[in-house]
């Protein structure tokens, strides 16, 4: 564990930095528009598919962005990209109030998916990468941890918006707090160090003596594996509740089910950075996905009662976490440091891709055919995800 000092005047000062401009920007530009899309609707006279499908095209502009946003973390470092990150959502929040053509409105998600590329998950683990290099795993972990807790303060401090002001009032708040904290933050405190390349590796990091090559079959496998995973959290995100509400669970007991996600990802989180340093994470990601098909199986044989509800909840969360950890901890295992940021992007494209069209394509099979059908579609994509990551050879560890 690092001293205290290093979190105050060393490199793991970015670890608390982040930490806090995580939760900000998770809070500002992914978790609002569940609560923000029906006020935007009812308002502007669009329809609700409309509206959230705006939210979706900033995912899928986030998605094609990815690589060179992480290209240019590599060249310039996440203290000069984050921080046009942050100032460009703020913006783009401010905007969305105006914005009350449907061409304006779209061309506003379109600004937030470029700011949403360069604020949250990716472009953090890319500067993690770029200060600690090939001990970038741990810094990781723990602003996973910081991040865990992003919905936890999104969903209420919005709600408590809505309360006091509007929806646009709401966002504005949002965009200040991007603009006058987040992106000083970024500006002003995130470490500029660069880690060597050529640095040795820590000899109980479980880390290759020789990087894989990042365009050959084990970065398309993970590639895929991370994207085929992507449909999973980000349909049922959007279905699983009202799913267990078909079956039968009361609205209240449903809602409390769901929020034991939260808690699942933050424990598996700290259980993996207290107990796993020295696990691959390679075998990190593929227990992960081996307990969520576990799940799967549990709601396919026994049904929606409430305690397996619950447990599948705890499984898909703690998961969940897990994967978030292996997201950043796999390519830099696999193949290294260098570029690290630029490789980041890459495999973030096709995830983001996918996570944007996951909440449309599960609706249509739900819709169509049945919530069993739908589950069966996101326990096949898990399937998918844990042969790729099986399918990839470890390489040998020093």
């Amino acid at each position: 564990m690092p001293k205290l000092r290093e979190f105050i005047f060393g490199p793991w000062r970015a670890v608390i930095v982040l930490g806090v401009t995580q939760i900000l920007a998770w809070a500002a530009l992914f978790y609002p528009p569940v609560l923000m899309m029906p006020l935007i609707a009812a308002e502007r006279g669009f329809s609700l598919a409309f509206a959230m499908g705006g939210f979706s095209l900033s995912l899928l502009v986030a998605g094609f962005c990815a690589p060179d946003v992480g290209g240019l973390i590599d060249r310039h470092g996440g203290h000069v990209v984050m921080s046009g990150g942050a100032l460009l959502g703020a913006l783009g929040l401010v905007l969305l109030t105006m914005a009350s053509h449907p061409a304006a409105y779209l061309a506003t998600w379109i600004v937030l998916g470029i700011a949403i590329s360069a604020t949250l998950y990716d472009p953090a683990f890319a500067t993690l990468g770029r200060i600690f290099g090939h001990a970038a795993r741990r810094p990781i972990t723990a602003l996973t941890l910081a991040g865990g807790f992003a919905s936890t303060v999104s969903w209420p401090a919005t709600h408590f918006f809505l309360s006091w002001t509007d929806w646009q009032g709401a966002y504005l708040i949002f965009a200040g707090l991007l603009a006058l904290v987040a992106a000083p933050l970024h500006a002003f405190l995130l470490p500029r160090t660069r880690t060597h390349a050529e640095k040795p590796f820590d000899a109980n990091a479980a880390l290759p003596s020789a990087p894989l090559p990042s365009h050959g079959l084990a970065f398309i496998l993970v590639a895929t594996a991370f994207a085929a995973y992507a449909f999973v959290p980000s349909g049922l995100a959007a279905h699983l509740l009202a799913m267990f509400g078909r079956a039968g669970i009361d609205p209240s007991a449903a809602v409390l089910i769901g929020a034991l996600f939260g808690p699942s990802q933050v424990a598996a989180r700290l259980c993996e950075f207290v107990f796993a340093g020295n696990v691959h994470p390679l075998t990190i990601a593929r227990v992960a996905l081996a307990m969520l098909i576990s799940g799967f199986g549990l709601l396919a044989i026994l049904g929606f009662s409430v305690p397996v509800a619950i447990a599948f909840a705890i499984m898909f969360g703690a998961a969940n976490g897990l994967i978030t950890i292996t997201r950043g901890a796999v390519p830099l295992a696999l193949f290294g440091a260098v570029g690290y940021g630029r490789l980041l992007g890459r495999i973030a494209k096709p995830f983001q891709i996918m996570q944007a069209l996951a909440p449309v394509v599960l609706a249509f099979v739900v819709e169509h055919m049945s919530d069993r059908a739908g589950l069966a579609l996101a326990a096949a994509f898990t399937v998918v995800a844990l042969c790729c990551m099986a399918a990839i050879r470890q390489p040998k560890s020093r």
